[in-house]
């Protein structure tokens, strides 16, 4: 009896090994992606890529200018152990002239009118997207102040048809 009892305990703790095993992968997929999204050679404030960890399955989405950057995090994310699929869902925006010409000015306005901490190279907490004229601000600020002044910045610049502002105010959730 006294044997029963002990392999049945055993059985409970190697399920229970098991059981927490699979989430802690697939966190520890999820900081993978992170360091390895924020690590790209060409990532910066004007492209932005969010991810989704489906067991083994890592799926990228977001917008991209510079070009490479869509295959270079697909390339990167597939090398991490524990991935055996990637959908690749980025966007790579069209060389546009007008765009690059609004990007340049918002940077400058945010830069040296507003919260210019946020967009450090290489890995700014803020990423502008410009497309077509119309920028979408994403990532992180730590104020509401700051989200509203680089929101009105935004409205102020020249040539820009609409604002979309998908900042979070708060701490960013990975380190």
């Amino acid at each position: 009896m006294r044997s029963v009892r002990s392999l049945f305990l055993i059985a409970i703790a190697i399920a229970g090994v098991f059981a927490i095993a699979v989430p802690a992968q697939s966190g520890s997929i999820d900081n993978q992606v992170y360091h390895k999204i924020r690590g790209l050679t060409y990532y910066n404030t004007f492209d932005y890529i969010t991810w989704q960890v489906n067991g083994s399955t890592v799926t990228l989405n977001g917008k991209t200018i510079t070009l490479g950057t869509k295959d270079e995090a697909a390339r990167a994310v597939k090398d991490i152990p524990g991935v055996t699929r990637v959908i690749n869902n980025i966007q790579e925006l069209p060389p546009s002239s007008f765009d690059d010409q609004i990007r340049r000015e918002a940077l400058r306005q945010f830069e040296s009118r507003g919260p210019g901490q946020y967009f450090g190279w290489p890995n700014p907490d803020v990423h502008v997207i410009v497309e077509n004229g119309r920028i979408t601000l994403e990532g992180y600020v730590a104020r509401k102040a700051d989200s509203d002044t680089l929101n009105i910045l935004a409205n102020g610049i020249p040539g820009v048809f609409e604002v979309t502002n998908n900042l979070k105010v708060g701490e960013k959730p990975r380190a």
